[in-house]
């Protein structure tokens, strides 16, 4: 029988299906016990502004007993605490990307998602070096600078030597003022060596979903393809870093099975990164099932309502602090708004998530991956943000000045990190306006610009800061960073 052991390289012992079962079985018991609860919240609390050697704040167990209380009172201080963080860590900034899917080649048998092998009813398609390009000038176009790279697992269509020339390919298109400055990666689990051939790619964080850390259930999911081995898909993250990936990204895909138990099993993978590498997860997805080609959501009996999802997301903010939220367009505009109050901080905008999808101009259907709940353009996107007091960023900087891993952790942790974020927010929030805003964006923006200056602390900063957007704006010049 597997024991629990956060430091061990078994996925079964640092995801230790009877551990999860006691912390659930604690959570139960202590879910009315208001003074132990207000006891975990005050820790979190008074860890807020304090430079930790952990991940985690407050362990699974605690951060389960928060999630079972029913409390009203107290969920509404899980809100605020969580809000409180994410403004101590990440500010009113909130980071743009934009999926780029390659391929819905795949030889997997997921038995939720609409690429499965046996799916006859969705066209196949893999973008050739042309296409690449021509979906990556598609997104400059729109003023996106940060994408995230999707394609399913097929040996013979998506080997890894595809995956590093697409790389290759989108870093260098250089159309008009537009750039990709950081490339996410998100592809099956594969081999020390390939991570390692990924690391020399230069990409910015490799992000893998667990999809559901119930093994039983895993493997139920997945019955065919290597994707059914369970170990060797959560097991991912420490070849990743074996191989000099320092950011790595986690998430599930709540609605799989229970929400409980996953959420257990998330925290718990960010403990055990943390116990090993002694870097946790740089972000933390959290998908929920939706409904695609041959895929109806209503077969699977354990979605979440928004309340929940919601809730879940404060509470990671609370346990994890100075991981990077993500929420893609999954999600509908009403519950993105919610959930960037609560501990998002990276969104995605103007999403296609077919494979081609953004050189056309009318959103094609026949290759998504899932249905967008949010089809906002990008600069609808932007408006919205500033509507809404949070800073639009584009920042790349951590990654291009090695801000990496353990590195990008402690100036994370030691509240340093908005000395470089919230400038860095500013400027390109400004290179944006210049190039790509609506008339009515722009003047959001640059009114938005000015009293984010003023905010800026550092004297030399915000001298240096308010030169480099006039650069900007007047077109001398571009790139800068802190």
């Amino acid at each position: 029988m597997a024991i629990y052991n956060p430091a061990s390289r078994c996925a079964d012992e640092f995801i230790n299906h009877d551990e999860i079962l006691e912390t659930l079985e604690y959570a139960d018991a202590n879910k009315d016990n208001l003074e132990l609860i207000h006891s975990i919240l005050e820790k979190a609390r008074k860890n807020m502004n304090v430079a930790k050697d952990h991940c985690t704040v407050i362990s699974h167990r605690e951060a389960s007993v928060l999630l079972a209380c029913e409390d009203p009172q107290v969920n509404e201080e899980i809100k605020k605490l969580a809000r409180e963080i994410k403004l101590a860590y990440y500010g009113n900034r909130i980071v743009l990307f934009a999926p780029l899917y390659l391929s819905n080649y795949c030889i997997n048998g997921c038995v939720y998602c609409p690429y499965h092998a046996k799916n006859k009813t969705i066209p196949r398609k893999k973008l050739t070096q042309d296409e690449v390009r021509a979906e990556v000038i598609a997104l400059q176009d729109m003023g996106h600078k940060r994408l995230a790279i999707e394609a399913g697992e097929d040996p013979k269509n998506n080997p890894i030597e595809y995956i590093l020339e697409c790389i290759d390919t989108i870093y260098n298109v250089k159309h008009k003022n537009g750039a990709i400055r950081r490339v996410n990666v998100n592809i099956a689990a594969t081999t020390v060596e390939e991570y390692r051939m990924l690391k020399e790619a230069e990409i910015g964080t490799y992000i893998l979903f667990q999809e559901t850390y119930h093994k039983e259930s895993y493997e139920q999911l997945h019955p065919t393809g290597p994707k059914h081995d369970y170990n060797w898909h959560t097991e991912a993250m420490d070849r990743a870093m074996d191989g000099g990936i320092d950011d790595v990204g986690l998430g599930v895909l709540f609605g799989l099975d229970k929400y409980r138990y996953e959420f257990a099993g998330l925290l718990m993978h960010a403990e055990h990164l943390e116990a090993v590498h002694g870097v946790g997860p740089h972000t933390i997805s959290v998908p929920r099932i939706k409904r695609a080609a041959d895929i109806d959501p209503n077969d699977f009996d354990n979605s979440i309502s928004d309340d929940i999802f919601e809730k879940i997301t404060a509470l990671i903010r609370i346990a994890v602090p100075y991981t990077g939220i993500i929420m893609s367009t999954r999600e509908s505009k009403e519950v993105r708004e919610r959930a960037l109050q609560y501990g998002v901080s990276q969104i995605s905008g103007g999403s296609r998530t077919s494979v081609g999808g953004y050189v056309n101009e009318e959103r094609p259907h026949d290759t998504e991956q899932f249905d967008v709940s949010d089809n906002r353009t990008l600069d609808e996107v932007i408006n919205w943000l500033m509507d809404n007091n949070h800073i639009p960023s584009f920042c790349t900087a951590c990654y291009r000045a090695g801000r990496t891993g353990d590195r990008f952790m402690s100036f994370c942790k030691s509240g340093q990190i908005l000395n470089y974020c919230h400038p860095n927010a500013i400027m390109t929030l400004a290179e944006y306006l210049a190039d790509y805003a609506t008339p009515d964006t722009y003047d959001k923006g640059i009114a938005m610009i000015k009293r984010e200056l003023e905010l800026v602390s550092d004297p030399k900063v915000k001298k240096l800061a308010g030169e480099h957007v006039e650069d900007i704006l007047a077109g001398r010049a571009r790139d800068f960073r802190f």
